[in-house]
């Protein structure tokens, strides 16, 4: 098992940043991927960013690149999400999750987190 904990949500003017955590525990030896997903209300869960458990290659939904980038710390006991130039766009609750898969579907995805809701005003 894999326990996934999230933090750092907020409200936060347009333009501003917000640092999401998400701290892991667990038998984490067993994951490929590390993932952010966000729900918008009334939308489908999307996916936001990844981080490969093994030479921490990432990749990013296009609508985040350039704004949000996600990390590790050399532990691996905490994967963080910087965002920055937030738009309202961006409001949502979101999730982190992990899978022994390299992957961008949330089907894919066994653990997830609680979620952090991150609220941006325009």
């Amino acid at each position: 098992q894999v326990q996934l904990v999230e933090s750092g949500g907020g409200l936060v003017q347009a333009g501003g940043s917000l640092r999401l955590s998400c701290a892991i525990s667990g038998r984490a030896f067993s994951l490929s991927s590390l993932a952010w997903f966000r729900q918008a209300p009334g939308k489908e869960r999307e996916f936001v960013a990844r981080i490969g458990w093994y030479g921490g290659n990432t990749d990013y939904t296009d609508s985040v690149k350039g704004r949000f980038t996600i990390s590790s710390d050399d532990t691996w006991s905490t994967v963080s999400l910087q965002i920055n130039s937030l738009k309202p766009e961006d409001t949502a609750v979101y999730s982190c999750a992990a899978s022994a898969r390299w992957s961008s579907r949330d089907s894919e995805y066994e653990y997830w987190g609680q979620g952090t809701q991150v609220t941006v005003s325009s």
